[in-house]
């Protein structure tokens, strides 16, 4: 089980470095290239998809029952990372229109993982997770409602959104990797 834990927090780190530069790259040039940008954010979006399936996964092993939203969360956010990097050319709108259902569908894999996160990371962060989740789903629907605000502050908000993620990943890692839980 501490090498599973371990291994889980390894990719938990990976994946909370990468949202971290994400975010920062997309806050400081946000009218950087476009093919990059979606490259970027397709494989961005099969590693968190990944990440939630493997949650999904774990969670079954561990209680006997997996939360459908995280599996659920995990193919939207593959299929919206295959999209990403197939369709360069459209990158901006499937930017525009995939990322506020991404956001909503990793934000509630996320928030059903809660129960895991109380567990082995405990009651703040349990915490931290649940604030920025929701906030990420109001910013989900605010886009989805929206299109014109999402286009025109996509990279700044998701920018922003992306490194709480990535704080959030790294926190969640720390407390995998502490070698006295």
């Amino acid at each position: 089980m501490i090498r599973n834990k371990k291994l889980l927090g390894c990719g938990e780190l990976i994946l909370g470095i990468l949202l971290i530069l994400l975010g920062i790259y997309t806050f400081v040039n946000p009218s950087s290239a476009l093919t990059g940008v979606t490259v970027i954010y397709g494989i961005l979006a099969l590693v968190t998809g990944i990440v939630d399936i493997v949650y999904y996964i774990k969670l079954e092993q561990r209680t006997g029952f997996g939360p459908v939203f995280s599996l659920v969360g995990g193919i939207l956010s593959i299929i919206a990372g295959i999209l990403l990097l197939f369709n360069i050319d459209i990158g901006i709108w499937v930017l525009v229109v995939l990322f506020p259902i991404w956001f909503i569908a990793h934000c509630v894999a996320r928030l059903a993982h809660l129960p895991y996160i109380r567990l082995t990371a405990g009651t703040g962060y349990y915490y931290f997770t649940l604030v920025v989740n929701i906030l990420g789903l109001i910013l989900g629907v605010l886009m989805i409602f929206n299109p014109f605000l999402s286009f025109l502050s996509a990279s700044y908000l998701i920018g922003i959104y992306l490194i709480f993620l990535g704080i959030d990943s790294l926190v969640f890692a720390l407390n995998l990797l502490d070698s006295r839980r």
